[in-house]
């Protein structure tokens, strides 16, 4: 495993931040397929790594307009509408410049983070308080009932997912997936064309536990307001797609989260969910290796006491030595101790009726739409302010350089067009649609002031 110097840093102040807690697991997209072990697999979709075509040349900023091969990222500008900015910093098409988180999203319109599912908007839907388990804030870590061990899974679904849940089922015992809607070049998960919504369906009719892991596994740290809420809702809108509900569990990409995160999650009612044992299965993905992850299971399994200890263990379903070596030691192993296997929502105590929310429309898979939204301007590292009991009162703002009103309720910098006056609703959602919604309004969700009143 590779990993980026900015990734690795990130992981090391988050190390500093929370003591003796396990290091978060860093992962990529292209650099991270080509490292994974999947010789059994022939349609394995495995970029390899590659010389760009412009190494070792520089070029000058060109463009966003016209600039479809050249450099790209923080002082050369964004590519071309329907082009991607590479890790490397260079526009182009296709999984090398494509694949998210690799993807610069903030230079690539077209990068994989960038693409919304196709599916009804999800962001109107209410969102009361659902049980007692802890709402955004810090994070959960471990589990409450002794004796129980969650074992999660996060990134996939993906190839080898479907023979995972074989093996759960046939030790009767129960996973959370925490899923990732368009990484390391999967594809989305509401595709037809691909296993994922029957794989998503499996999961629940067999007990299994849903949660959001975003839409591309971005580093929230790194994204605008807009841009984590849309990881979030654009999840909700493939897993309503597929399902008709969507989880109210989650794990943020990299274990990383902070207060802005924190907020935008307390607003849209999530509670993330951490990890207390991590076998760094990740990091040993090569049967040579895998057995020093077992070595770690051991470890802490053997020192707990049935009676009063739990686990809430983190593992990736996107690992072939995981899934067909690993997952085996440990479900033996847990019940060999006396352990149940159950999902994080069982082990903190909280009724299944908590762990998801009906979506509106109902289920469908139709197919995603490939149209790319706008890329933002690079993330700023303004917190927003954390919700009083106040009721805010709507402010509306001049349109942007005189923007018409709306006459089809699309709104915003995308469409060029203001909710000012029109009779769709008084605010332009981050959706980029004029709604009449006390959520939709807010700022910290991406209300965009100057195209109609936000609170």
């Amino acid at each position: 495993m590779k990993w980026s110097s900015a990734l690795f840093a990130a992981s090391c102040g988050l190390v500093a931040a929370h003591g003796d807690l396990p290091i978060p697991r860093i992962v990529g997209g292209r650099k991270f397929l080509s490292d994974l072990k999947a010789r059994h697999i022939p349609d394995l979709p495995r970029p390899q790594p590659f010389q760009h075509a412009h190494a070792g040349k520089r070029s000058k900023p060109e463009k966003r307009q016209s600039n479809t091969s050249g450099q790209c990222g923080k002082g050369y500008g964004s590519c071309a509408v329907g082009y991607c900015c590479s890790s490397e910093g260079w526009c182009g098409k296709g999984s090398d410049y494509c694949t998210s988180p690799d993807c610069q999203i903030n230079y690539g319109p077209y990068c994989d983070g960038n693409r919304k599912p196709s599916g009804v908007d999800t962001s109107s839907v209410p969102r009361p308080k659902l049980g007692n388990v802890l709402i955004a804030g810090a994070g959960i870590y471990d589990c409450v009932n002794a004796g129980e061990i969650a074992i999660t899974f996060d990134d996939g679904p993906y190839l080898y997912t479907n023979d995972l849940l074989d093996k759960f089922k046939s030790y009767g015992a129960k996973a959370t997936f925490f899923i990732t809607g368009n990484n390391i070049g999967k594809g989305m998960i509401n595709d037809p064309s691909t296993p994922y919504p029957a794989i998503i369906k499996r999961m629940h009719a067999e007990g299994h536990q849903i949660a959001s892991h975003t839409w591309s596994h971005e580093n929230a740290s790194a994204l605008t307001n807009n841009q984590f809420t849309n990881q979030m809702i654009w999840n909700e809108i493939a897993f309503n797609s597929i399902l008709g509900f969507f989880p109210t569990y989650m794990r943020p990409p990299y274990s990383i989260c902070a207060k802005n995160c924190q907020n935008i999650l307390s607003v849209l009612g999530y509670h993330a969910i951490y990890f207390d044992l991590d076998t760094q299965g990740y990091l040993m993905d090569d049967p040579k290796l895998i057995q020093t992850s077992k070595n770690i299971w051991d470890k802490a399994i053997n020192a707990a006491n049935v009676k009063t200890d739990s686990f809430l263990e983190i593992e990736h379903d996107i690992h072939y030595q995981t899934v067909y070596n690993l997952t085996d030691y440990m479900l033996a192993s847990l019940f060999k101790h006396g352990y149940k296997s159950v999902t994080v929502g069982q082990c903190l105590g909280d009724p299944e009726a908590n762990w998801y929310r009906a979506g509106p429309g109902g289920s469908s898979t139709s197919a995603p739409s490939p149209t790319a939204i706008p890329t933002s301007a690079p993330p700023t590292t303004i917190v927003p302010t954390p919700t009083t009991t106040r009721t805010p009162t709507p402010t509306a703002t001049t349109p942007s350089a005189g923007s018409p009103i709306t006459t089809d309720g699309q709104c915003g910098q995308a469409n060029g067009a203001t909710c000012e006056g029109a009779s769709f609703g008084k605010c332009c959602s981050v959706s980029n649609t004029c709604v009449d919604s006390t959520l939709l309004c807010l700022a910290i969700l991406g209300c965009q002031s100057d195209y109609g009143a936000c609170l």
